[in-house]
This record gives structure tokens, C-alpha cells and sequence, in this order.
């Protein structure tokens, strides 16, 4: 009787289950950045989403959406459970997919760039692996270049590959990846003297963009030291042999980022994009394919608006 009394007069709170189509909804809209767009990718009506986002805000108490005619953008509430989202949703169709799918299996072929492989790849590929333990997986890094060739020849599945942003559309985009110079502490690189890059062989995006860039701030160069692999490009730059282009989150301890003052042009942003072959299509591709864009985009820094509907899911292989 005690007991019963003590928690008669307890305020027990009242927790709310978010809907998974709910969260997808809003999520969608975040990376397309339009209600149209995200009902066709969800292949719902523009009035349904509507709703969908209505019910959720309702749900939360909060508006997470900003809308006028020309753009959407994400409120601050919306920006900070966004990310939030991504993980929900990338649990639930990792469940789904264990669940519905455990007997899943094949072969896929994945070609990948080395430094976007050793950064990002990792937990990824570990992840579908434990969901689908009978696919085997066969990753191969190279450079982008060699990559789509291989790729073109039928050797991938699947490849990732950097793309200049305002390039020709070349898959669909899941990474954008902003480059900085990069130097040994302490490194002075004199104006009067031919700059000494370290840089990859032919063919390169990074040594192309290097070269490029000083060719335009008509600034001098040489190649000082030329390696294939990252390792060997980051041990020539340790050593003070002399400046190289890394995605700025990869600079290592012990590196320092050289800019405007020591004389260094600005870099463009390259993006990272994802091709299926029209070859092969299986089961595991896709599923490896739409686990790879669905755990990017969790971890990618969100910028609103994000438009990639025109980008296209596949080029001929």
C-alpha cells in the first residue's frame, strides 16, 4: 500500500517514438534542399512530404525547416539533430537489411583513392561487413585516373573517384573534400626560387590542381619528390623536401597547413563521387553503394542548402 501511494502521485513523463518514414522525410529535404525534389527521390507527392514534416515538427514542438519560394534551409534546431537523424536511420536499415536479408551474398569490386580509403572507408566497409558477413569485399586503391580506367574496363563493381565540382557530372556525389598546402613546421619556401611541390605520379587530380593553381598566381615550381602512395608523399613533406596538397582533415600531426601569408594560392574544393558499373548489378552492389552514400552523408559536415538532385546514380561502366 506504501509503495502504491509513493508512485500514484509520481509524474511519470511521456516519451514519444519518432516515425523512421518521419525522420527519412527530413532528412531527404536536407540533402536536396527542396520538398519536390525529396518527394521524388522518396517517390511520394510534394503534399505528403508536407505533411510528413508538419507531423514531425508537431511532434518535437519545433520548427526544423525554413521554406519560402526560392529555397529551404534548416533551422538551428534542424541543424543540430540532424546528424542525429542520419545515425537513426542508418541503424534502422542496417537492422532491416540483417534481418531481411542475412543469406545476402556475392562478390563486389570496389576501387577507392588511398587517402580518402584510410581516412573515411574504414568503419564504413566494417559495418556493412558485419551486417552482411557473406559478402565478400574486394578494395583496391589506387589513383582516381587509373581507377576509372579500370573501372571502364569492367574491373569494378563500384568506384569512388574525385571530380572537380563544377566539372562534368561523373557519378553521384557523396564527399566534398577542401584541400590546403601543407609543409614541414618552421618550412620557408623563398618567392624567388622555384617552389619544390611532392606530388603523386601522372595521373594525379592533386598534382594537377598544385600546378594549375601556381601556374595562375604565376608563381614558379618544380617537383622535388614524386611518390605513389600517401605515406611516401607525407614522409618527403616530414622531412622538409618540400609542400604538398592534402584534404585539409588529413593533415598529420607534426604537418602544417601554408596559406596566403607564406605566399601559397587559394585551392578549390574536389568532391568525391560514387560509380556503379551497368555491367554487373547485384543485390550487394547496391546494397554497398546505398550504405556507402547513406553513411557519408551522416558524416559529412551538412551545408544548406544541399542541392544534388541533378547528379545522376550511375555512368555507363
Amino acid at each position: 500500500m506504501v509503495q502504491r501511494r509513493a508512485t500514484e502521485g509520481t509524474h511519470v513523463p511521456t516519451l514519444r517514438n519518432l516515425d523512421i518514414d518521419l525522420l527519412r522525410a527530413f532528412v531527404t529535404i536536407a540533402d536536396t534542399g527542396s520538398f519536390t525534389r525529396a518527394a521524388d527521390r522518396l517517390y511520394r507527392t510534394q503534399s505528403t512530404i508536407s505533411l510528413q514534416i508538419k507531423k514531425l515538427e508537431d511532434q518535437l514542438g519545433r520548427q526544423l525547416l525554413e521554406r519560402n519560394a526560392r529555397h529551404v534551409r534548416l533551422t538551428a534546431e534542424g541543424e543540430s539533430m540532424l546528424s542525429y537523424c542520419r545515425q537513426m536511420l542508418q541503424l534502422n536499415d542496417e537492422l532491416v537489411s540483417l534481418v531481411r536479408e542475412p543469406d545476402l551474398e556475392g562478390l563486389v569490386r570496389l576501387g577507392t583513392p588511398e587517402d580518402f580509403a584510410t581516412m573515411h572507408l574504414p568503419g564504413v566497409l566494417a559495418r556493412f561487413a558485419q551486417a552482411h558477413p557473406r559478402v565478400a569485399l574486394e578494395v583496391t586503391c589506387d589513383l582516381t585516373l587509373n581507377l576509372m580506367e579500370r573501372f571502364q574496363a569492367g574491373d569494378f563493381d563500384l568506384v569512388l573517384v574525385k571530380r572537380e565540382p563544377m566539372g562534368p557530372v561523373l557519378g553521384a556525389k557523396v564527399w566534398r573534400e577542401p584541400l590546403v598546402w601543407a609543409a614541414a613546421p618552421g618550412r620557408s619556401f623563398d618567392r624567388e626560387h622555384p617552389l619544390p611541390l611532392i606530388v603523386s605520379p601522372q595521373p594525379c587530380v592533386y598534382r594537377n590542381r598544385a600546378m594549375t593553381a601556381l601556374d595562375r598566381a604565376g608563381r614558379k615550381w618544380r617537383v622535388a619528390y614524386t611518390s605513389p602512395s600517401l605515406a611516401g608523399t607525407q614522409a618527403a613533406v616530414h622531412a622538409g623536401l618540400g609542400v604538398t596538397i592534402l584534404p585539409k582533415e588529413m593533415v598529420p600531426p607534426g604537418l602544417q597547413v601554408v596559406g596566403e601569408n607564406e605566399g601559397m594560392p587559394d585551392l578549390e574544393d574536389t568532391e568525391i563521387a560514387l560509380c556503379r558499373s551497368t555491367r554487373n548489378v547485384s543485390k550487394p552492389i547496391e546494397r554497398l553503394a546505398e550504405h556507402i552514400i547513406r553513411a557519408l552523408e551522416m558524416v559529412e559536415e551538412p551545408a544548406a542548402p544541399r542541392a544534388k538532385a541533378s547528379e545522376k546514380p550511375s555512368v555507363p561502366a
